[in-house]
């Protein structure tokens, strides 16, 4: 047993620590070509320029998310077509795996814990069951499983100490059918748009709910006006993407901050401003 918990002890810390080894975005197969990652395919509207955010953060990570070439068609879990393929501008290079489980707000979790994984952050990777029970991958990674019957979760040791990605993998599943929006919406804490930033989520909580992911943000430097892209998942589990604004002229992908006070449409949901989150750490 207690050479059970200093394994798992050395696990967690060894991700803890540099991420320097650490593909960027570790469910590729090989490295994102840089002329598919999402600020070169995107241009900010004329006269709007991107800030600068801090290597290493969510921010940066977000905003360089690999595309797939050209602007291929939405699939669903099983590989059938989305029957709305209106609502994007780019599919985001994000395996989808072959059950009904990434929908929108696992999506957000799991571009959320990918960021985690690869900068080497791995004990903070967490997330809320619907229960309101917290799930930490570190328990994971030490060997813990969840045991849950209706509303009630309880950890058991079953597995062996594990801090690969596939671990990660096999986590995030569970996560994903044990939380959603209207957890994500309880667990995030609101914010203004006026604040808004990359790495925040709109959310409404609910069965069903939505969830869709800012994923990066340009700014007028002669009037402050500020835009953002959204990227979502929907119902059925289906490939996440880079939703159009469908208010915008000539399919425009780049909404307004300043508009968002009387409510955002998307393509598939109706926002407000009360529906924006974020994280305790972003």
């Amino acid at each position: 047993m207690r050479f059970c918990l200093a394994l798992a002890s050395t696990v967690v810390l060894a991700l803890a620590g540099p991420a320097a080894a650490l593909p960027r975005y570790p469910w590729l197969a090989e490295p994102a070509l840089a002329g598919n990652a999402l600020d070169r395919r995107i241009p900010p509207p004329g006269g709007f320029v991107r800030l600068p955010e801090a290597p290493g953060s969510f921010a940066a990570w977000l905003r360089e998310l690999p595309l797939k070439p050209g602007r291929p068609a939405v699939r669903l879990y099983d590989g059938r077509l989305k029957g709305n393929q209106r609502a994007h501008v780019a599919v985001v290079d994000l395996d989808l795996g072959p059950r009904d489980l990434q929908q929108c707000a696992d999506a957000v979790i799991r571009l959320r814990a990918e960021y985690l994984y690869s900068a080497g952050k791995a004990a903070d990777i967490a997330f809320d069951f619907t229960s309101g029970d917290r799930a930490p991958f570190s328990k994971w990674m030490a060997g813990w499983r969840p045991a849950i019957r209706g509303s009630r979760v309880s950890w058991n040791r079953r597995g062996r100490p594990d801090s690969s990605h596939a671990a990660l993998g096999s986590y995030l599943e569970v996560v994903m059918s044990y939380a959603g929006s209207y957890s994500l919406a309880r667990e995030l804490r609101p914010v203004r748009p006026q604040a808004m930033r990359i790495g925040d989520v709109l959310v409404q909580g609910g069965f069903p709910g939505h969830a869709a992911l800012v994923v990066d943000m340009a700014e007028d430097p002669h009037t402050r006006r500020k835009v953002f892209l959204l990227a979502q998942s929907y119902m059925p589990a289906q490939e996440a993407h880079v939703l159009k604004n469908p208010e915008a002229r000539a399919g425009g992908a780049w909404f307004e901050v300043e508009g968002f006070a009387g409510g955002l449409a998307t393509p598939e949901w109706d926002f407000t401003a009360d529906h924006l989150r974020t994280w305790s750490r972003n």
